[in-house]
């Protein structure tokens, strides 16, 4: 049976992204499908889509990663100190061909950049 799974790792401490917030959002429908926040283990405790849930579309995660570096006291993507943080919200956008397999989107994160990739 097909599911979605994430986590995040924050790569400027090196470690899971604890406390994340994370929405995913139907691009075919514009449904919100689930709000989640990630674990001390940087993943959710279930996963976000499974069972009759899980369908082939395109589906958005949006990690408010802005939100995490605040609330840990990260330093600032604003080059001078004051002003906008340079990552915010990320959006990942991704589409589900197979409902049958395993997708896996996680998020490499830090203050500065992203990155993700289609895990197992």
């Amino acid at each position: 049976m097909g599911r979605l799974t994430t986590h995040v790792l924050d790569i400027a401490a090196g470690r899971p992204a604890p406390g994340m917030r994370i929405r995913l959002t139907s691009l075919d429908t514009g449904a919100v499908l689930g709000e989640f926040t990630t674990n001390a283990d940087g993943r959710l405790d279930a996963p976000a889509l499974q069972g009759e849930d899980f369908k082939s579309g395109r589906y958005e995660l949006l990690f408010m990663a802005g939100d995490y570096f605040r609330r840990i006291g990260a330093i600032s993507g604003a080059i001078d100190g004051d002003g906008p943080d340079f990552i915010d919200e990320v959006p990942l956008r991704f589409g589900i061909k197979d409902a049958s397999q395993h997708y896996h989107v996680p998020l490499l994160v830090s203050p500065w950049a992203y990155s993700t990739y289609r895990g197992s």
